[in-house]
C-alpha cells in the first residue's frame, strides 16, 4: 500500500498538470514550440537525476530516496504556475522533472522487491495503481477546468493533500539493506550494462508513444478534432483509462501468455490505436484510438522494468535505473520532439512518427525478449 502511494501520486500529479496542458499553452501565451521547450525542461530534469539515482540508491536505500523525492515532487508541481513567466515555469518543471525522475526509478525498485516477497508477477499492478492516479487526474482536472477553477488553486489543493499521502506512505517502504551495506556498487555515475541495453530500447519506443499521449493527446481532440478543452481532458482520460484496464490485468497476462508474446500483442495493439486515430479525424475515432493505445503501452513498460530489476548480477533499482536512463528519455523527450514537428509539418504527421517507433518496438522484442521470459 505504501509503495502503491507513491505510484497514485506521481500519476495522479501529473496528469492534473498535463490534462490542463492547453489552459496551460494559453496562460503563458505561448506557442506549441515553447510549450515544447518547457516540457523539454522536464526531461532535461528527469535524465540529469536517474543515472545517478541507482547510485544514490547504494547509498541511502531506495527507500530514502524514494521519501525525498516523492515530497519534492509535490512541493515543486504548484510552483509551475506561480506566476505567468516561463523563465520561472521552466526552472520549476526542471527541478519537478529531477523529483519525478527519482521516484520512478525508486519507486520501481520497492515494487520489485514486493513482487520478490510476494513469489509472481506483480508489478504491473502497482503500474495499474499509477493509470489510476492519472485516470483520476485527468477527471479532476476536467472537472477544475469545467467549472473555470484557476491553475494555481488547482494544483496547490491537491498537492498538499498528496503531500500528506506521502509523508504517511514513506513510513511503511521496503528498507532494503541488502542494497546500502553493500559498497562494491557505490561507483557513482550508472551506465546501463550490456544486457540492460535492448530492454532499455524497447521502454524507449513505448514510452515516446506513452509520453506523447499523455502530453498530447488534450492538445490534438483541441487543435485536429476540434473539440473544447473539457472534451480535451476527457480524451486524455479515455487514454488513461485504456492504459489502467490493460495494466490492472496485466500480471494475470503475464503469467498465461509470457513476458514476450505480451509485449509483442502491446505493439500490434498500439499500432492499430494510434493509425485509427490519425487516419480518420473524429471524436470516435480519436477516442477509440487514444483507447487501444493505452491499452498497447500499459504492461510495455512493467515488464520491462521487471526483466531489468531481476537481471542476474544487477540490484534492482540499479538495473531500473540503467533501463529507466534510456526509457524515460522517450518519454520526456518525445513529446517536446512532437511540439516542435507540429510547428513544422502539423501534430498529425508528428505523431505519425510514434507510430513508426511502435512497428520499431515489435521488431525488438522479436528479435531482442528470450521465448522463456
Amino acid at each position: 500500500m505504501a509503495v502503491s502511494a507513491f505510484f497514485f501520486v506521481n500519476g495522479f500529479l501529473y496528469a492534473n498538470l498535463m490534462a490542463r496542458l492547453p489552459e496551460l499553452q494559453a496562460f503563458f501565451n505561448i506557442s506549441n514550440s515553447v510549450l515544447g521547450t518547457l516540457l523539454f525542461l522536464v526531461a532535461a530534469g528527469a535524465m540529469t537525476a536517474m543515472p545517478f539515482t541507482g547510485w544514490l540508491t547504494t547509498k541511502y536505500g531506495s527507500d530514502g530516496i524514494t521519501r525525498v523525492s516523492g515530497i519534492l515532487f509535490c512541493i515543486f508541481t504548484p510552483f509551475v504556475v506561480l506566476y505567468p513567466d516561463v523563465v520561472f515555469a521552466g526552472i520549476f518543471l526542471f527541478l519537478l522533472g529531477t523529483a519525478t525522475g527519482s521516484m520512478d526509478v525508486c519507486a520501481n525498485g520497492q515494487a520489485v522487491y514486493v513482487e520478490r516477497l510476494w513469489g509472481k508477477p506483480i508489478i504491473s499492478s502497482f503500474h495499474a495503481v499509477f493509470s489510476i492516479g492519472m485516470a483520476l487526474g485527468a477527471g479532476s482536472g476536467g472537472l477544475f477546468s469545467h467549472f473555470d477553477i484557476s491553475l494555481l488553486t488547482h494544483l496547490s489543493v491537491l498537492c498538499a493533500a498528496c503531500l500528506v499521502i506521502v509523508i504517511i506512505a514513506s513510513f511503511h517502504l521496503i528498507s532494503d539493506k541488502e542494497t546500502t551495506d553493500e559498497s562494491e556498487e557505490s561507483s557513482g555515475f550508472m551506465w546501463p550494462s550490456k544486457a540492460i541495453i535492448p530492454l532499455g530500447i524497447i521502454a524507449l519506443c513505448s514510452m515516446i508513444g506513452e509520453g506523447s499521449m499523455t502530453d498530447w493527446s488534450a492538445i490534438y481532440m483541441n487543435t485536429v478534432v476540434g473539440k473544447e478543452p473539457t472534451f480535451s481532458a476527457i480524451a486524455f482520460g479515455v487514454y488513461a483509462g485504456g492504459m489502467t484496464l490493460g495494466r490492472l490485468f496485466g500480471d494475470k497476462l503475464t503469467t498465461y501468455f509470457g513476458r514476450k508474446k505480451l509485449l509483442k500483442y502491446d505493439a500490434i495493439c498500439a499500432i492499430i490505436g494510434l493509425g485509427i486515430a490519425l487516419v480518420h479525424v473524429s471524436v470516435f475515432t480519436a477516442f477509440l484510438g487514444f483507447f487501444l493505445v493505452g491499452l498497447g503501452v500499459a504492461t510495455a513498460v512493467p515488464i520491462i522494468f521487471s526483466l531489468a530489476g531481476n537481471t542476474k548480477g544487477v540490484k534492482p533499482a540499479v538495473g531500473i535505473a540503467m533501463a529507466t536512463s534510456i526509457g524515460y528519455t522517450g518519454f520526456f523527450v518525445g513529446p517536446p520532439s512532437i511540439g516542435f514537428l507540429s510547428d513544422i509539418f502539423g501534430l498529425r504527421l508528428a505523431l505519425s512518427v510514434v507510430l513508426l517507433l511502435f512497428g520499431l518496438m515489435l521488431y525488438l522484442v522479436y528479435k531482442y525478449i528470450d521465448e522463456k521470459a
